[in-house]
């Protein structure tokens, strides 16, 4: 595996910004930004031999500097929406920035995906670790505790990427960390819509008007959000009003995570990608607010449709949700999940 380091630009405030390039044997290519803890680009080949750019993302730091959709960007403190931007903890409660509707999401506006990460770069022949690491501090977008966090990017030949989170707070908090990559697998030639998907869940959770969870799971079985087969992509898309932009329920047993939790696949080109996690919710994207505005890698304007997003995490609006699987981080705890692509051809 082939590594490299280049400045990618300078902030405002004077300090400089890295890309970490990460050249395998096999003619998949990752590049990682350490402003937002960022994957930039994905380069992989097709049953061709031929290399094509497979998630959205921009040549320049000046782009990732403005208002964007979270391109493949490290979402913190917490992943998804949480209702009116409230929650509360041992009888005190904190108000977040509103970012969305009515609602807080994805850590807000000055989130993690805005911050610049301490980077430190270990090589191997045949692996690269890539450890990134911020310090949150107390009231951080209305956050309490002190939260020191890493994401840790491991680079596996012939075809694998791990991503690993950590975590430590002196308060108890709330911690929901993901990646934000937008992925076409198709090069970005056409929509989503040739794509096919499969899930490891047989329920997902119902939303409210604001897209906030009602606390029901419902059974995917005969629904347009049944994915427990390879489905086309553009079936969900005529079927879900807007599109997909709901959590899965992934199945936790031990027996169930030896496969992937997640598989997407392309045939034309034959690209896939399986996700393996220890999340148990995974939050299915199908850029909707995609609206061609915004241009990226080889000028390509990314349109409704046009690319999905697999984010593994924990479930929206967990702090307000009992029922749900738990994101409080008490002091003196570590939060840790870990997350494995695998890219292939078929």
């Amino acid at each position: 595996m082939k590594t490299s380091t280049q400045l990618f630009g300078v902030l405002p405030n004077g300090k400089e910004v890295q890309i970490f390039n990460f050249e395998y044997t096999n003619g998949l290519s990752i590049q990682i930004c350490d402003f937002g803890a960022s994957i930039t680009s994905i380069i992989a080949p097709d049953k061709q031999g031929k290399t094509e750019e497979i998630t959205a993302g921009f040549p320049t730091l000046e782009s990732y500097l403005h208002d964007h959709p979270f391109l493949g960007v490290t979402v913190g403190r917490f992943a998804n929406r949480i209702r009116e931007g409230r929650f509360t903890i041992e009888g005190k409660t904190y108000n977040l920035p509103i970012n969305n509707g009515p609602n807080h999401l994805h850590g807000g506006p000055g989130g993690f995906h805005t911050k610049l990460w301490k980077s430190q770069l270990q090589t191997s022949q045949n692996t690269a670790i890539l450890r990134l690491c911020y310090s949150s501090p107390h009231m951080d977008q209305g956050y309490p505790g002190n939260l020191s966090c890493a994401v840790t990017y491991t680079m596996k030949e012939p075809n694998i990427l791990e991503i690993s989170y950590e975590a430590q707070s002196d308060a108890t908090t709330h911690v929901n960390l993901t990646n934000h990559a937008y992925f076409n697998l198709g090069g970005f030639q056409k929509t989503i819509g040739d794509h096919h998907l499969k899930l490891n869940a047989s329920h997902y959770l119902e939303l409210d008007t604001h897209q906030i969870p009602t606390g029901n799971k419902i059974p995917c079985a005969n629904t347009p959000f049944d994915f427990s087969t390879f489905q086309p992509l553009q079936k969900a898309l005529d079927n879900i009003s807007g599109g997909l932009d709901h959590c899965f329920v992934l199945h936790q047993s031990p027996s169930s995570k030896q496969q992937p939790d997640a598989i997407l696949s392309h045939k034309p080109s034959g690209r896939f990608l399986e996700i393996y996690t220890s999340q148990p919710g995974i939050q299915v994207y199908t850029g909707n607010f995609l609206d061609g505005k915004l241009s990226g890698h080889n000028n390509t304007s990314y349109h409704q449709h046009s690319a999905i997003c697999l984010e593994t995490q924990h479930f929206p609006d967990s702090p307000n949700q009992p029922g749900f699987p738990s994101t409080l981080l008490n002091a003196g705890e570590t939060y840790h999940e870990k997350n494995t692509w695998v890219f292939g051809i078929r």
